[in-house]
């Protein structure tokens, strides 16, 4: 039992000293990020980027009107030029 003790005695001492290493390391990492941010005047949306704007890309278009060479993703609401016809008839195929 006394091995059992001097063992978890040795573990919290250990804990500690890791502790303290990674605040020291964390503290020099964060000096060095805020020396590069305001060396090259970064924005937090520079560092983070901006959760809340989100990036769509544009659908390729799918389908095309051979009259008016008006296109479709096939995304959304589908054109009148489109209703009640066979989609396959309008298909991009290049």
């Amino acid at each position: 039992m006394a091995r059992c003790k001097e063992l978890l005695a040795e573990k919290e001492q250990l804990e500690k000293l890791i502790a303290e290493a990674r605040e020291q390391e964390a503290a020099s990492a964060l000096e060095k990020i805020r020396a590069t941010v305001a060396e090259f005047e970064f924005t937090p949306e520079d560092v983070f980027g901006n959760p809340r704007k989100k990036t769509r890309r544009a659908a390729a278009a799918k389908y095309r009107h051979p009259e008016t060479g008006e296109t479709w993703s096939g995304r959304g609401r589908a054109p009148r030029w489109l209703k009640d016809q066979d989609l396959e008839r309008f298909r991009i195929t290049e």
